[in-house]
């Protein structure tokens, strides 16, 4: 679940690990975009989206963007658990940090500096020198598939990371289906390839183990697809389709 198409890159991990999963997806264009949002606002919003998905049974819900999880983790968690697992998304600071190089942290400017993303790198990269990069625009601008805008965007959020930067963690999932274009922008040549951190990998395998499921790359590929919409059911939204995520997602059977 999500406000909008960050969840893809999530759900192409778990299509990765388990081809033979059905799929739900949950979005809510009407409430879009969350981040402007008051917390219960968006917690509000959330739980719609996350009780139109639910209404299908799944096996685990994953809230496939930082936003949401940061303000509604707690209240899904206690509304939907123990029948169904709630797996929050969380930026990979500690995969970073343990690095040991200087790294930067790219998320929208609601999450930069707040006492959340703070809490994290204390806890996690104390010693290790973080730079926070508010990326004005980038989520919005990928949410719509503005290529002009997300050129602009992601020149601007690279004129603000420091040039020994070693490693950028992805601290929005909108900004995974753009990886190799932040990489190209922040990398300096002479310097060793730019590591980056997203969240979809690690977050695919940890809804497996919540649901006590192996991966198994190998298994049919023959998952169902089901979009919700504001609950209602229909199609991956066009700009999904810009994207390889969004592409291979279009590709599955829906459900019938």
């Amino acid at each position: 679940m999500d406000s909008g198409i960050g969840l893809l890159a999530a759900t192409a991990a778990v299509r990765r690990l388990r081809p033979d999963a059905d799929l739900v997806l949950s979005l809510d264009p009407d409430g879009m975009p969350w981040g402007p949002r008051t917390s219960e606002d968006l917690t509000e919003r959330a739980v719609a989206v996350a009780e139109a998905a639910a209404a299908h049974r799944p096996d685990a819900l994953i809230i496939g963007c930082n936003t949401a999880t940061v303000h509604a983790l707690t209240t899904l968690r206690a509304l939907l658990e123990p029948g169904i697992p709630v797996i929050g998304t969380v930026p990979a600071i500690k995969p970073a940090a343990a690095g040991g190089g200087p790294f930067a942290i790219w998320a929208t400017p609601a999450t930069t500096g707040s006492p959340y993303q703070r809490g994290l790198i204390q806890d996690f990269a104390d010693g290790v020198t973080v730079t926070e990069v508010p990326c004005y625009g980038l989520a919005e601008a990928v949410e719509h598939a503005d290529e002009a805008a997300i050129t602009a965007a992601v020149a601007a959020a690279a004129a603000l990371t420091p040039d020994d930067v070693t490693t950028v963690v992805l601290g929005c999932t909108h900004y995974e289906l753009v990886a190799e274009r932040i990489r190209a922008a922040v990398q300096r040549p002479g310097r060793p390839t730019l590591v980056l951190h997203g969240s979809a990998g690690a977050v695919a395998a940890q809804a497996l183990r919540r649901i006590g499921e192996l991966p198994a790359p190998e298994a049919a590929a023959d998952g169902t697809l089901t979009v919700l919409l504001s609950g209602r059911e229909g199609a991956l939204p066009t700009p999904a389709l810009a994207y390889e995520e969004g592409r291979q997602l279009q590709a599955i059977s829906p459900a019938r």
